[in-house]
């Protein structure tokens, strides 16, 4: 519970305040959105480099003293962010929030869920991102409400307080449970079970790609609804709520995870979340409206994004098992965090040349697409012994190859 409440609480404050918050921002400083949404992504940046060796030492030591310290690192990095007087200072913000994005946010919270709960870490998964799935949907108009009372400013100043008043406290009292040690790796034939092997594997690599595609596409989605809507006549409040809407959208996807998990493969469902979102993103692209249709479908694409945090959370568990979740966690997330660092700061720049919002969503569409293809090869082989049957040709200690998600054998 600890988790849940820190974790709406968390991207909440340090992600989806910042998409309402923008034009006023620009507005009030006279910085280019272009460069104001840079300095946001250099913060998502920062949080997928540092996450590589935060992975390591969530391995080693487990989330108590680190979250904690994240939780510190990150309402002062709110703060620098609301007093700072230039575009430097506000970047520098932002870098030092990214930093403490990779000790607070789903990475880290992931990772302790997986070792604690061991073979039920999906139930444990799913209850967290249920939760969290609502920052949207409660931060959004939130952080509205404020800006009619609050400048920008002091907007962020009373956001940092709540973050610090959360979030610091639950992570040094609640997360002191004992750290276990990690299970057994996975073992097979063609399955590596040392962590270097297994990141030079093709079917890792593809799924990094994959991700980072589909990660792109869904980031840039979702900071850039706000002005896809405004620009389509809904305004600026409206289209906060569709933002917000999107995150009850991502609860209702969540919801449904479990059993969905049950009835599919990993490569079905992989390959299907990223085509749905594909889907999704291509409807905001060309349908014009009217309003309220867009935001049924900003809530759709909230649902596919919310099956996707799950794809990802069980990505590793799912393909090598769970012994080095944290550090091939930290792999996998760091280019897929570059692209959502991009894709913000690529959506604001590029909507312009390509003729507006709808043709820059249009391209957001090709990249999940491109994903959904990439992700049919994400999955390794393995091969296991098979026993010889009477009167068949295949001689003793024949091995069949079959995919880690139960489909498809090669003799």
């Amino acid at each position: 519970m600890a988790l849940c409440i820190t974790e709406i609480t968390s991207w909440g404050v340090l992600y989806y305040a910042f998409p309402v918050l923008a034009p006023e921002i620009t507005g009030d400083t006279g910085w280019s959105t272009s460069a104001a949404t840079a300095a946001f992504s250099v913060a998502l940046a920062v949080s997928g480099i540092v996450g590589i060796p935060v992975g390591r030492v969530l391995d080693r030591r487990g989330p108590h003293l680190l979250m904690t310290v994240g939780s510190v690192v990150a309402s002062l990095a709110v703060l620098v962010v609301a007093w700072a007087p230039n575009l430097v200072w506000f970047t520098a913000g932002w870098v030092l929030a990214g930093v403490a994005m990779s000790s607070i946010l789903y990475q880290p919270a992931f990772a302790a869920l997986t070792r604690w709960y061991g073979p039920r870490h999906l139930a444990a998964l799913t209850t967290v991102t249920l939760v969290a799935g609502l920052a949207s949907t409660v931060f959004a108009p939130i952080t509205v409400a404020l800006s009619h009372w609050l400048s920008w400013r002091g907007v962020y100043a009373v956001l940092a307080a709540v973050l610090a008043a959360v979030t610091i406290p639950l992570h040094a009292i609640v997360l002191r449970r004992p750290w276990p040690e990690a299970p057994p790796a996975k073992r097979s034939a063609e399955v590596p079970d040392d962590v270097r092997s297994i990141v030079r594997s093709r079917p890792f690599v593809v799924l990094v790609v994959a991700m980072t595609l589909g990660s792109f596409g869904m980031y840039a989605g979702v900071v850039n609804i706000v002005p896809l809507l405004d620009e389509r006549g809904s305004g600026t409040t409206v289209a906060a709520w569709a933002l917000g809407l999107g995150g009850a959208g991502q609860v209702v996807g969540r919801i449904g995870y479990a059993a969905f998990a049950r009835r599919t493969s990993v490569r079905t469902r992989t390959v299907g979340v990223l085509a749905a979102t594909a889907a999704t993103t291509t409807l905001l692209a060309f349908v014009p409206g009217p309003v309220w249709l867009l935001v049924a479908l900003a809530i759709l694409a909230g649902t596919a994004r919310g099956v996707a945090t799950l794809l990802n959370a069980t990505a590793i568990t799912e393909r090598w098992g769970a012994s080095s979740y944290g550090t091939l966690s930290g792999i996998l997330s760091a280019p897929a965090m570059a692209a959502s660092a991009i894709a913000p700061w690529a959506g604001a720049a590029l909507a312009g040349p390509l003729g507006g919002y709808p043709h820059m969503f249009a391209l957001l569409a090709t990249a999940c697409a491109t994903a959904a293809v990439l992700a049919l090869a994400s999955v390794p082989r393995v091969r296991t012994s098979r026993p010889v049957v009477a009167g068949s040709q295949a001689p003793a200690g024949a091995e069949k190859a079959v995919d880690a998600d139960g489909g498809g054998l090669r003799t």
